[in-house]
């Protein structure tokens, strides 16, 4: 493979002068900057010391002792063959062997550590939080008791500062922390800064855990969902006589006459997820009203859907107000004490749900950078309704997420229904975003997600609306440009209905001219992955020549905020590291703005292999998983042994 990619690379990097300038799908970088396969990693390998060559036999082997990770599959994706205008007869056999062998979206079958693998060596949590006599399981505990006896099994530790015992006072992991020099004293006792500890009573930092009560109820069916079981009854009853289901023929045009029981329910609803003018369409019964605010939760519903429909249908008919000009939902509708305010999407930066790495601590980087709207992964509505802990971890809120909404993923409307209400009764919440866009297999093959889409009258019974536009197809995946001129007739037609933008944006240029399609904000997905400053550059309308060594401290932020989220002991500790070289896989991409010969880089543009202005920013231009490694390690220490990684994206638009 080696020998393949070298050969390939040959006419973007060149061996005596390289040269991208005129290359398609490559970014074009500065000459002197260019450099050769073999040259870089021979720099990489030798530390930055060019002096120190190695002979050809050798091949870079990972930090950490496991030769494995250089082996096929896990180092270097071989680089997507470019397609050109006219081929010859044998370069089209070949291309169209390359695409069959091509694997798409995932790689399903990377290596996985179960979450029972640290058990054999695990301390028991009685130990740890020093009340051992009150250990719950008792004589049949599996966990050590013997703290010497841990401690010769316990990893070394990482540092000598632990980040939860400086910012919180305490650290919950006491002696199986990976910083556990840091606040453990004599007799292996646990030490508190006692004035931290007392600021910080009363805080609440994460929002939306899972409570042990609600997860019993949930798992026992015992949650009570009068609300949604009320409107399903009353749809099933809608679809025996054909009223529901039922296909609007005029969806764009404004009704003369206005019922008023169905503007007053419909106009509960927030307009960046519906359109009132399709509610108010004289075919649509109240059914399909009721449905649009029981299936789908945003500011202005808050409250709502615990109380009956026919209260809130009632809720605006005495007002007497009289007022002049366009009816607006506030002259039909008057918020209740209990309802939330609602939420201004207008010209907001909008960073994307992302599944893997959209978690918390990447969230808490790019709300510093300047993003305004954040959003939780995909979670699947009916692990939720199942009380799993792995998918309502999904759901969290640091206390800095200012305008925060979580991304539902579900098929059937008696599900989705149920799902919104029961966010809407226990977690705080400011919207939902309804997938109608995820392109993989497990969720498409089961009708959600964009397969959503082509089941409209399932999707009309979730949501009338939608609140985020993808200018590409599943086919498509992440091979070809947006279409944004598709997403500006969507924008004119949804009017007023807010409706964000997403698709290939990485720099304030492709901003602005996103913003003149006339969408109400910008939704950004892998530019965020690939330079989460950009919220800062299209902002201040810049491009930020950041250094390696600020973007070296982003990854310690990162990492400081996933012990905080993940926990500082050896379980947390990896945990952090998966993410982290997940986040490595789409940051390699960057090219700094000093090195580009044009400037903006462009999105599907990928980079060729170059030498940065120090040795550090020549590391985290690697496209190796050995590289990536190597940089887990300056922030969280050696990995373990028999450790391998493989990203879970192949970046298919690089390939």
């Amino acid at each position: 493979m080696a020998e393949t990619e070298s050969n390939h690379l040959s006419t973007s990097a060149g061996n005596t002068e390289p040269n991208n300038t005129n290359c398609k799908g490559i970014a074009a970088i500065k000459p002197q900057f260019l450099t050769t396969r073999e040259k870089f990693h021979e720099f990489l390998d030798s530390g930055g010391n060019t002096a120190e060559k190695k002979t050809d036999s050798e091949e870079p082997k990972a930090e950490g002792g496991d030769d494995a990770v250089a082996e096929k599959g896990t180092g270097e994706p071989e680089p997507k063959r470019i397609k050109l205008d006219e081929w010859s007869d044998k370069d089209k056999k070949e291309g169209e062997k390359q695409q069959k062998k091509r694997a798409k979206g995932q790689n399903k079958s990377r290596p996985h550590v179960k979450p029972n693998a640290y058990d054999d060596k695990r301390l028991c949590p009685s130990v740890v939080q020093e009340c051992a006599a009150k250990c719950f399981f008792g004589d049949k505990c599996k966990y050590l008791h013997d703290i010497p006896a841990y401690l010769k099994l316990k990893p070394a530790d990482v540092g000598n500062k632990c980040y939860l015992h400086e910012n919180f006072g305490k650290c919950q992991y006491g002696i199986t922390c990976r910083f556990a020099k840091a606040h453990i004293g004599e007799n292996f006792k646990n030490m508190v800064n006692e004035e931290l500890v007392k600021n910080m009573e009363g805080k609440v930092m994460v929002k939306n855990a899972l409570s042990k009560e609600l997860q019993q109820n949930l798992r026992k069916r015992k949650f009570d969902f009068k609300a949604s079981d009320a409107y399903l009854r009353q749809m099933s009853k809608g679809n025996k006589h054909g009223n529901v289901g039922k296909k609007d023929t005029d969806h764009q045009s404004v009704p003369e006459k206005v019922n008023e029981k169905s503007c007053t329910a419909e106009g509960q609803n927030n307009s960046s997820i519906g359109d009132p003018k399709d509610s108010l369409n004289s075919d649509t019964q109240p059914v399909v009203n009721k449905e649009a605010v029981l299936g789908i939760l945003c500011a202005s519903e808050v409250g709502n859907i615990s109380s009956s429909f026919d209260s809130q249908v009632d809720c605006g008919k005495n007002s007497s107000v009289k007022t002049l000009g366009a009816v607006t939902d506030e002259d039909i509708v008057k918020l209740r004490a209990c309802e939330k305010k609602q939420v201004d999407f207008r010209d907001k930066l909008y960073l994307a749900p992302l599944t893997t790495c959209g978690n918390l601590p990447f969230r808490r980087i790019c709300k510093r950078f300047g993003a305004d709207i954040t959003c939780g992964e995909m979670a699947m509505c009916t692990n939720l309704l199942q009380g799993q802990s792995s998918e309502w971890a999904l759901l969290k809120r640091h206390h800095t997420e200012d305008i925060f909404g979580v991304q539902l993923e579900g098929s059937f409307p008696d599900t989705m229904t149920k799902c919104a209400e029961l966010l809407n009764q226990t977690i705080d919440v400011d919207f939902v975003d309804i997938n109608v866009g995820c392109p993989i297999d497990l969720v498409y093959k089961k009708g959600g997600g964009c397969g959503l889409m082509t089941r409209t009258n399932k999707f009309e019974q979730i949501v009338k609306g939608m609140n985020s536009l993808h200018g590409r197809s599943r086919e498509q995946r992440y091979t070809k440009s947006a279409d944004w001129e598709y997403i500006d007739h969507c924008s004119k037609v949804a009017s007023p209905m807010p409706l964000f933008g997403n698709g290939d944006i990485l720099s304030y240029e492709d901003a602005m001219r996103a913003r003149e399609t006339g969408v109400s904000g910008i939704m950004i997905a892998r530019g965020a992955l690939i330079k989460p400053w950009i919220f800062t550059e299209i902002k201040e309308q810049r491009h930020w020549d950041i250094s390696s060594s600020e973007r070296f401290d982003n990854l310690k932020d990162f990492t400081n905020f996933g012990l905080e989220h993940w926990g500082s002991d050896t379980q947390g500790v990896e945990k952090t590291r998966k993410f982290i070289l997940e986040w490595l896989s789409f940051l390699c991409r960057y090219i700094p703005v000093g090195l580009l010969e044009h400037v903006p880089q462009r999105l599907n543009e990928r980079p060729p292999f170059y030498l940065g202005r120090d040795y550090l920013e020549s590391l985290m231009a690697s496209h190796n998983v050995g590289d990536w490694i190597k940089i887990s390690e300056m922030l969280l220490g050696p990995v373990p042994s028999n450790f391998t990684f493989l990203p879970k994206h192949k970046a298919n638009s690089y390939k």
